[in-house]
């Protein structure tokens, strides 16, 4: 193979590793605005209003425009300028981004994230106590721009994913979520298939049983184990990204949360050409552009280095 093939090849992985980046991020956005409007909203009364809900709405309990997105995004966005502005994992800036967002007055936020944010701005420490009652999915929503800026690092990736669980939920269960979420999106974007993924999975049950997801319950609830589970329930058995979100949106309950994570697992698997354009024409321009950016940013900043 001469150099020039070399070269050649090097350039079409870099540009699929980085599609596949931008692509899970939007992926995520493009979920968590789908799932809002039927947030804590049981599967029978979303088919009652909706039949099945295909189209950015807008409208539930927080009143949005068609296309917004939630805490979610937002919080996710928070990690993803840190990283880029101070050119590697900081998470001190990580912190210094989640105290600015919650003084602008966001439109909607978790119990725990805000008490982990009020105990940053009070105390000053950068790690929440440990508390049982902290297995809620706000850590596990936040590791797309985790998992980008640690690409090639798997021990690295470990490392901030608890960093920033333990900023508002430092618990057990929601570690080994977003440890295991982080390597299924660094797989995803490296081209891996969906049995290397599901063989990830299947680690983290034989660790933490509670994690099982055959049979698979129903339930779409905050708790983290809810939400991965009917994450990994339609991310396995669904064909293709638009399937994949409205599945699970469909199935009501924490609807943007988990419509968000499968929306950047699958849009990672997927890739970009999956996307929705009329759910991408939604979605806020400046979210949307903004995303791609920082996606873009985060793998050039991560030891993959591309």
């Amino acid at each position: 193979m001469t150099t020039r093939d070399e070269n050649a090849l090097a350039a079409v992985a870099r540009h699929e590793v980085l599609s596949s980046a931008r692509s899970s991020f939007l992926g995520f956005a493009l979920g968590d605005a789908l799932g809002a409007p039927v947030e804590f909203m049981t599967a029978g009364e979303i088919k009652a209003k909706y039949g099945v809900l295909r189209e950015m709405t807008g409208g539930g309990w927080l009143r949005l425009r068609p296309g917004q997105v939630t805490d979610d995004t937002e919080m996710s966005l928070c990690i993803a300028r840190a990283v880029c502005r101070s050119g590697s994992w900081d998470l001190a800036a990580v912190a210094g981004q989640f105290v600015a967002w919650l003084k602008s007055r966001p439109i909607d936020i978790g119990d725990t994230c805000r008490r982990g944010i009020r105990n940053i701005m009070l105390t000053g420490r950068l790690e929440s106590p440990p508390n049982q009652w902290d297995g809620g999915n706000g850590a596990l929503m936040r590791m797309v721009p985790v998992a980008l800026a640690t690409l090639g690092r798997p021990d690295l990736l470990d490392r901030c994913a608890g960093e920033q669980a333990h900023l508002t939920h430092n618990h057990q269960l929601s570690d080994a979520a977003c440890r295991c979420y982080g390597r299924m999106l660094q797989f995803a974007i490296e081209g891996r298939s969906k049995y290397r993924l599901r063989r990830e999975v299947e680690r983290l049950v034989a660790e933490y049983p509670a994690f099982g997801f055959e049979p698979y319950h129903g339930l779409a609830t905050g708790y983290v184990v809810d939400t991965f589970q009917t994450v990994c329930h339609h991310f396995f058995r669904c064909r293709d990204f638009e399937e994949c979100i409205v599945a699970t949106v469909n199935q009501g309950g924490d609807a943007d949360t988990t419509g968000a994570i499968v929306g950047g697992l699958a849009g990672a698997f997927y890739g970009f050409e999956q996307l929705p354009s009329r759910w991408l024409r939604k979605l806020d321009r400046n979210v949307a552009r903004e995303i791609a950016d920082l996606a873009t940013k985060l793998v050039g900043l991560s030891p993959m280095g591309f």
